[in-house]
């Protein structure tokens, strides 16, 4: 999987990492064992066969956009769609002369293949919009709650803690279980989840979730290209998802993180009182192509979304490389197309207004001095191969221009094992969790947010009387209603924590426009790092982790202000509930 998460089970990556093996972490008692898998990329889709038609994404440069469309006729395909926005054009084409005449053509910047899933998708179809008379913040003032809008209840705000509150070592770390008591955040603030889908159902979920305006731009593939198991079984009609199910529950624990409300069941989130947005991008596998992250991007840039979260990497390349000599032409122009694509529309939802917060990755490695890449691509699973890579090769989006990256760190305040680092790239820090922060290893060290029900009971983790089936899992009743929760690592599970405090401070400083409130990305960013409580790094600097019998050593580079290791801090919430402009 490539949301960027370890789930408790970050222990299937120690694994990787100290040669224990695949085996030994599937022994976790915490969980599927998901962590190395959530390294390793997807879809490269390499050439198709002879005469078997497909669709790219082919990313013109600036105002070449005839030059372009000229370029697809020549090569014998044709043109479905332009996405002017963004620079590119949906073409269809046949067979691998057709994607070397694009990639050698000059107007052209890089071609992707478009991997529309499912087996009822349309190709070529308009991205989803919201229907006619559809709830938009550009339409009808602050965003619409589910509950014909009422307005939030805030009644418990400043009277107690959620039942689980003592469970959510992170929220102390952070200051958030203060300051969303001052501060809970704002309805009129809308942080959308680019994720894997929300479970709007979810009782500690839906008071702030925004069915309306919340899209699925993905539709669900049982099998991959060689046959194999990719999402499987379709759950809905014609494969397409309803807009408030998440069947991998990724999504679920990172918008829980962000705002769970403060409503006396299970936990609560950074900014209880703002709105939620589900982007679905990603698989039921965990997945994340090109397209569907372009789609979502310019979707919550166009109806006015205030933050983004990014848990994950574009597939199918975990480094995306524009000049190695370890690829072939087709694989540099892929890689080209995704960093020139993602960057066009990251640029755009930052013009809009939209702050952009990313996971920096769960690689456990320095990205300022990237060495070998084993995992890309890996779409159909096994196309991977072993290549060289530097600091000129991207993880994208964290490493994108204008995107907030957050590295994790684990209940003793240490960079959590499994997280990346670098001096270049790591933004902030955040609690991620990290099982073996101590001795021994514990669920408890993770982060505890919602988890969908039946994610849960379709792989074993509550059992058929709903009881949980492994420490992994909690179980929440109040009122008549039960909730599930669930440990995981990871840097997804830091990023929310950055995202929270994102919206608490466009929850103060916003001014209203466009329906809701805006704050300037630029303004948002400046406010999280004179916030953040800033964090030196170790003594000695070479820091060593104690893995079992393994150790495994990082090295932070920088001062306090800012290093590889904890970026400019950690994020506070309570400072910036509470800190002049």
């Amino acid at each position: 999987m490539r949301r960027i998460t370890s789930g408790t089970a970050a222990l299937a990556l120690l694994g990787a990492l100290t040669g224990l093996g695949p085996a030994a972490a599937l022994s976790s008692p915490f969980g599927a064992a998901d962590g190395t898998d959530a390294l390793p990329a997807a879809s490269r889709g390499g050439p198709p066969a002879a005469g078997a038609a497909r669709d790219y994404l082919v990313f013109y440069a600036d105002g070449r956009q005839n030059a372009a469309r000229a370029a697809v006729a020549r090569a014998g395909g044709t043109v479905l769609s332009a996405e002017t926005r963004l620079g590119y054009l949906l073409a269809r084409g046949a067979g691998a002369a057709f994607t070397r005449a694009l990639d050698t053509d000059p107007a052209v910047v890089g071609v992707s293949g478009e991997r529309a899933i499912g087996h009822t998708a349309s190709r070529g179809a308009a991205r989803p919009r919201p229907a006619a008379g559809a709830a938009t913040r550009s339409g009808v003032g602050a965003a619409t709650r589910p509950g014909a809008g009422a307005a939030p209840d805030v009644s418990q705000y400043g009277k107690g803690r959620d039942p689980l509150a003592g469970r959510q070592w992170d929220m102390r770390m952070i200051g958030a279980d203060q300051a969303n008591r001052k501060v809970p955040g704002s309805a009129k603030v809308l942080v959308g989840i680019i994720d894997t889908g929300i479970d709007g159902n979810h009782p500690d979920i839906a008071p702030n979730f925004n069915r309306d305006l919340s899209r699925n731009f993905v539709t669900d593939r049982p099998k991959d290209d060689n046959g194999d198991t990719l999402d499987g079984p379709c759950e809905a009609d014609g494969c397409k998802d309803p807009v408030d199910r998440d069947d991998e529950g990724h999504g679920t624990h990172v918008a829980s993180t962000v705002a769970s409300p403060l409503n006396g069941l299970g936990v609560t989130g950074v900014a209880p009182g703002v709105q939620l947005v589900s982007l679905r991008a990603g698989q039921d596998s965990g997945f994340f192509f090109l397209k569907p992250s372009l789609d979502a991007l310019t979707y919550a840039a166009d109806i006015g979304v205030d933050v983004v979260n990014m848990s994950y990497y574009i597939d199918p390349w975990l480094f995306n490389c524009t000049a190695n000599k370890a690829d072939d032409a087709r694989e540099r122009s892929e890689q080209r197309a995704i960093v020139t694509g993602m960057q066009r529309a990251l640029d755009y939802a930052r013009g809009k207004g939209v702050t952009l917060i990313a996971a920096i990755g769960n690689g456990a490695t320095d990205l300022g001095r990237p060495r070998v890449d084993r995992s890309s691509p890996g779409y159909p699973r096994g196309d991977e191969k072993v290549r060289q890579v530097d600091n000129s090769c991207l993880n994208v989006p964290a490493e994108s221009k204008g995107v907030i990256s957050v590295a994790a760190v684990g209940p003793s305040g240490r960079k959590a094992v499994y997280s990346d680092y670098g001096l270049e790239q790591a933004d902030l820090s955040a609690p991620g969790g990290d099982s073996i922060d101590g001795k021994g290893r514990s669920a408890t060290r993770s982060v505890l947010a919602a988890a969908p029900e039946a994610a849960l009971r379709a792989t074993g983790k509550i059992d058929k009387t709903g009881k949980p089936a492994t420490p992994e899992v909690v179980r929440d009743c109040a009122g008549g209603s039960c909730a599930y929760y669930q440990y995981l690592d990871g840097s997804s599970m830091a990023a929310p924590h950055a995202t929270g405090v994102a919206a608490l401070i466009v929850s103060r400083f916003g001014k209203p426009g466009r329906g809701g409130l805006d704050l300037d990305p630029a303004t948002v960013e400046k406010l999280l790092y004179r916030s953040a409580t800033p964090k030196a790094c170790p003594a000695p600097r070479t820091y060593r982790y104690k893995i079992f019998d393994q150790t495994e050593t990082h090295v932070c580079e920088g001062g306090e202000g800012r290093n590889g290791f904890f970026g400019r801090g950690v994020v506070n919430a309570l400072t910036a509930a509470t800190m002049d402009p």
